[in-house]
């Protein structure tokens, strides 16, 4: 099929609302959206496998090359640093040149510095790959959500998020399977270009395939027409800096903020934990590993299903995402246990738990920026959310170095993560008590209560 470039705009309607004449027709009208949900899918798993490899490296790094727990917390938080500079530089271009060649540079720059570890000798070494390696991954998310705002209804972004996020449990999984394999028999060297070099095929496959919804040659008028039902949005660029005036804009990374460095703590010390508390050598780190990140990818696409069927039943946007955001961070508060506990799979079954309440949260999370801004807006906002998380986890991970090196206990830092997503849930209910969208669009912004700027 050719352009779809004469296909009329779908009518205005209000935002939030579900149009109920297509309410039921979603498995009617064709699903290539899903093919591009899956391409999402596969550049998260590659995100996430490049990222996860220090982590499952880092007890036998540190034993090879002399690092100390603070050491390891600086090479943490230089990712940490340059992926919170670097999320919120690529939110705005994304949003300026597109999904297409965004998302490929991203993936490239990350890919060419999975490599660069093998380069390292020392941990000013180590620091300035992880750094390079944080900012082409900070293209990764920003990414994926402009995608889903651009392929997707509302009534479907949570649960295509859910999908695609699910790939930073794939990837978790598939790194202890083969990192260590690859380590102990090849050098540690080797396993970073390997990883490394997975992203490099799929930069083509995008780039080949990857078109906007009404540019696709493949998708069918019945499916565009469902993917535009929401209201139709302004198409003039939006000032980043006027962002910060809404609540909706304050909501999102705040919540969002304190949430994500709870998930970089999961990705780069549970293996030390495992290692120090339990005494697992490298080879033996897998399975408990694969455990807890298949546990993590069930509650990623649980977590994103939950409340798209929520919606589904009748329930208002609002009601349904936060009533999802209460379950989830509500499962994440026994892992407080989980230092005190003294069998392995006790301490595995705790975390596993915690780690699929923090992704379920996290699908539902990402997909409140979507609910709250219009799709032109999308990745710029999930790039400020991912930039402030970036910002609290810098001093969540070099604090975590600290209290290792001087207590040798995790306890008082699962008693943080436990406290933490409660939290996030009452300021993001503050800020946003509806999750109305913001009034960048409305006639007059001020002219209703509920979308007005914070002045």
């Amino acid at each position: 099929m050719g352009s779809n470039s004469t296909i009329p705009a779908a009518p205005i309607m209000p935002p939030n609302s579900i149009p109920t004449n297509l309410a039921n027709m979603a498995g009617k009208v064709g699903r290539y959206r899903w093919a591009i949900c899956a391409m999402l899918f596969v550049a998260t798993t590659i995100n996430y496998m490049d990222r996860q490899v220090l982590g499952i490296l880092a007890p036998i790094l540190q034993a090879k090359l002399g690092w100390n727990d603070i050491e390891y917390g600086y090479i943490v938080t230089a990712f940490v640093a340059a992926y919170a500079f670097g999320v919120l530089i690529f939110g705005a271009i994304i949003d300026r040149i597109g999904t297409r060649l965004g998302y490929a540079i991203s993936m490239g720059i990350w890919s060419l510095a999975a490599m660069g570890h093998a380069l390292a000798h020392t941990p000013f070494g180590f620091g300035v790959a992880r750094a390079s390696l944080g900012i082409g991954e900070a293209g990764n998310f920003p990414s994926a959500i402009k995608t889903v705002a651009e392929w997707f209804p509302r009534r479907e972004r949570a649960l295509a998020t859910g999908i695609f996020n699910s790939g930073s449990n794939i990837g978790a999984i598939i790194a202890p399977l083969c990192v260590p394999f690859i380590a102990i028999h090849y050098g540690w060297r080797l396993a970073f270009i390997l990883t490394g070099m997975c992203g490099l095929p799929w930069i083509i496959i995008w780039l080949a395939t990857y078109r906007k919804p009404r540019q696709h040659p493949h998708i069918s008028k019945a499916e565009l027409k469902y993917i535009e039902s929401d209201a139709p949005e302004h198409q003039a660029k939006i000032p980043w800096v006027s962002l910060f005036k809404y609540r909706q804009t304050w909501a999102f990374i705040l919540a969002k903020g304190m949430t994500d460095p709870i998930w970089w703590f999961f990705l780069y010390w549970l293996p030390k934990f495992l290692y120090t508390k339990h005494g697992l050598s490298l080879g033996q780190l897998g399975l408990p590993l694969v455990v807890i990140y298949a546990f993590s990818d069930c509650g990623s696409i649980f977590g994103g299903w939950l409340s798209s069927h929520f919606i589904k039943i009748g329930w208002s946007v609002n009601r349904s995402r936060k009533t999802a955001m209460l379950i989830f961070a509500s499962t994440v508060t026994p892992i407080v246990f989980a230092s005190v506990v003294s069998s392995l799979w006790g301490a595995v079954a705790i975390i596993a738990v915690a780690c699929a309440s923090h992704q379920a949260w996290s699908a539902n999370m990402f997909t409140t920026g979507s609910d709250m801004f219009p799709r032109r807006a999308v990745a710029s906002i999930v790039g400020m959310g991912t930039c402030v998380g970036g910002i609290f986890g810098m001093f969540i991970a070099t604090f975590t170095g600290f209290i290792l090196q001087a207590t040798h206990s995790y306890f008082s830092i699962f008693v943080f993560v436990g406290c933490i997503y409660l939290f996030a849930l009452l300021v993001l209910s503050v800020l946003a008590p509806k999750l109305e969208p913001a009034g960048i669009d409305l006639p007059s912004a001020d002219s209703r209560v509920d979308y007005s700027p914070l002045d």
